[in-house]
């Protein structure tokens, strides 16, 4: 992960602390008592029990290690602190699809946050990078599998 700023919410800066804080206590001790078990059983040079704890153990301090980074970079930002005007970060934003005439809402957030399920989408994404920065009736074109779609900002909310 590059040094630059990742911008998140209070929210998630709180679960990312949370999560960090299980995977060092929890999950920890769930692998160190995996690896214990293994080498139990005796011979280490072909206990694939203890390699596969082995790994899962390295996998989780990469985890840790990412999402430690992620904090130790993070820049909180407020919804209130943004102006309105245009589409920023932690922005809602109302689309429609000039295509089809389909009306989508997005809250625009961190690559972090991203969730398109729940209708965040990332600032850093096509059509996040599209609409940053643009204002209420503004038509922005992306490139989709499908072809070039066009939407317009229909509204942009805090």
């Amino acid at each position: 992960m590059s040094a630059d700023i990742v911008y998140i919410t209070k929210e998630r800066a709180k679960e990312i602390e949370e999560e960090i804080f299980t995977l060092r206590t929890k999950e920890r001790k769930k692998i160190a008592q995996k690896i214990a078990d293994a080498r139990s059983h005796g011979d280490l040079s072909e206990n694939a029990e203890y390699d596969a704890a082995k790994e899962e153990q390295g996998l989780l301090e990469l985890k840790i290690s990412k999402l430690e980074t992620i904090l130790s970079h993070a820049q909180i930002i407020e919804p209130n602190e943004m102006p309105n005007d245009k589409v920023y970060i932690l922005s809602q934003v109302k689309l429609v699809n000039k295509m089809n005439n389909l009306k989508v809402d997005f809250t625009m957030v961190s690559d972090s946050e991203a969730d398109f399920p729940n209708r965040k989408l990332s600032v850093s994404s096509p059509l996040g990078q599209a609409l940053m920065g643009r204002v209420i009736g503004d038509i922005v074109e992306v490139n989709a599998p499908v072809g070039k779609i066009k939407y317009e900002i229909l509204d942009i909310t805090r």
